[in-house]
């Protein structure tokens, strides 16, 4: 058993769902099972699916149960490797140079190995995630890898594969022992199969209804039965209709625990059309749902229910 300062990694798939259920994170087990074989095969996990579907929270859920430092790259366009792995400090090293300069040293060998030693460097996440303690590997969560250009993840190719990278004026930095890395997509772009090859791979797909109320039920604790229900089956409804944005299970927590901030017992046209805003993203989508449309889901919605209870 591989052991942490903190909790031991789970030593079987079960062991993953209940780790990450205690910290109120509800895993299939396809998910689950993944998770577990990246652990033990010490492979970096990459996650793909919709905005808000909990890519990015199995990362930090995973270094809480494992009581693991979280590193976060949060990925953009034209991040380089200045701003994700290091970057020299520059006024220290001048500074050095003409103080050595004033000083009359002349051996310009000498000056190149002072001035590019570790005190001039300065780390970045990648870096940080690679000279973890001994024992306490961290997490690092690489997040939202499709933000970033193809030149980026051709430079982490080397770090998913060794767990290393090569800095040319220093040398090759090594992790003791391998993070355990997550590496999310939001797919807005494909990414290249030469880093998909280095992890393994798991599509996270919007939960199914019983998923999704059980994890209402968690996390809006004083949420309505009657309400949770409503909400998750509208919800689930919405994702069948042509938005430019379906709702993730982020927004259906915020949705939910908005209605139950407002003491709603149950849904009903008005209060749709005035808490909208915090399910949909897009006022397009919003003022579709505000009309017919949205009176109509709900509807089909009480009936389904209606009928399901009888």
């Amino acid at each position: 058993m591989a052991e942490t300062s903190g909790k031991a990694l789970p030593e079987t798939i079960d062991g993953i769902i209940d780790l990450l259920s205690a910290e109120d994170y509800l895993a299939g087990r396809p998910l689950a099972t993944v998770l577990f074989l990246a652990l033990r095969m010490k492979r970096p996990l990459f996650l793909e699916g919709e905005a808000g579907v909990g890519k990015t929270e199995v990362a930090k859920v995973l270094a809480k149960a494992l009581d693991r430092p979280l590193i976060r790259l949060q990925c953009y366009e034209g991040l380089d490797i200045a701003s994700a792995v290091y970057e020299w400090n520059y006024p220290a090293q001048m500074l050095e140079i003409r103080m050595a300069e004033a000083s009359g040293v002349s051996d310009r060998s000498r000056l190149e190995s002072d001035i590019f030693s570790e005190r001039y460097l300065i780390r970045r996440p990648v870096l940080q995630a690679l000279e973890g303690q001994p024992g306490r590997a961290p997490i690092f969560l690489i997040d939202e890898l499709d933000r970033t250009d193809e030149a980026f993840e051709a430079f982490l190719l080397e770090v998913l594969s060794d767990f290393q990278v090569t800095i040319p004026e220093f040398g090759t930095v090594k992790a003791a022992e391998p993070p355990i890395v997550i590496v999310t997509s939001n797919r807005t772009r494909e990414v290249h199969d030469a880093l998909k090859r280095r992890c393994l791979y798991h599509w996270v797909d919007y939960p199914a209804a019983a998923d999704e109320l059980a994890i209402i039920r968690r996390k809006v604790k004083g949420c309505n039965e009657q309400l949770s229900r409503q909400i998750v089956a509208y919800v689930q409804k919405l994702r069948t209709v042509d938005l430019f944005k379906n709702p993730g299970i982020a927004e259906t927590i915020d949705w939910a625990t908005a209605l139950t901030e407002l003491d709603r017992l149950a849904l009903d046209p008005e209060t749709i059309a005035d808490t909208l805003g915090t399910l949909l993203k897009y006022q397009e989508d919003i003022a579709r749902i505000q009309g017919s449309e949205g009176e109509k889901l709900l509807s089909e919605v009480k009936a389904e229910l209606l009928a399901k209870a009888g």
